[in-house]
This record gives C-alpha cells, structure tokens and sequence, in this order.
C-alpha cells in the first residue's frame, strides 16, 4: 500500500465485524431531520399511520417523526465507502454521512 492508498481504502476490517452487522439487523435503523445536526441516527420505536416514534442513538430522546421525512441508514460494512454508488440507501443523510466518516478518518479523496 502506498502512502496515497491510506487517503483512499483506510482499514476496512472493523467495518466488517459481522457483531456490527448483527447489530444493524436486529434495529430498524433511520435518519431524522434535525435542524442543528442536519439528521441524526436513530431507531423506529413504534409507528402510528403517517408518523413514527424515533429513539435518537446519542440523546435516547424520543421524537414523533413523518414517515415521509425519514431516511433508511446503511449497513455497517458501508460505512465510509470510497465509491458512494454502492450505497444500498443512497439519499441525502447516507452521503453527508459517509462523507463526513471518510473526512474524519482521513479518507479525503
């Protein structure tokens, strides 16, 4: 691996931990809208016709959300992805996720 390589790949073996899948299947896992964060993670709790209960994962606090304003969360082994078109949920929360990941990772191209 050059020294370039460490910009683009980073080290795929923690996003691959099958647990991590386990985990991810066993939640219904979404993206909330949220006017400080732009979305944050949380998990469908209970859903009432057009509205879901959402659990957030940092705060716990839980929050009546439009079914229509929610956005699936990608499995695990997806996580900071280099090419985003393998994204299984490809929508506006999923990539500023991902690119916010990769930056933080140092996986800036």
């Amino acid at each position: 691996m050059t020294d370039a390589d460490k910009f683009l790949y980073g080290d795929r073996s923690a996003i691959n931990n099958p647990l991590a899948q386990a985990d991810w299947s066993s939640k219904k896992l979404v993206w909330v809208p949220s006017e400080k964060l732009g979305f944050e993670a949380g998990s469908v709790k209970e859903e009432h016709g057009d509205e879901c209960v959402v659990e957030l994962t940092d705060s716990g606090k839980k929050v009546k959300v439009n079914k229509d304003d929610i956005q699936k969360m990608n499995p695990p082994k997806f996580n900071k992805v280099e090419d985003m078109a393998e994204l299984t949920c490809l929508n506006e929360a999923s990539v500023l996720h991902n690119l916010k990941e990769r930056y933080y990772s140092g996986l800036i191209y």
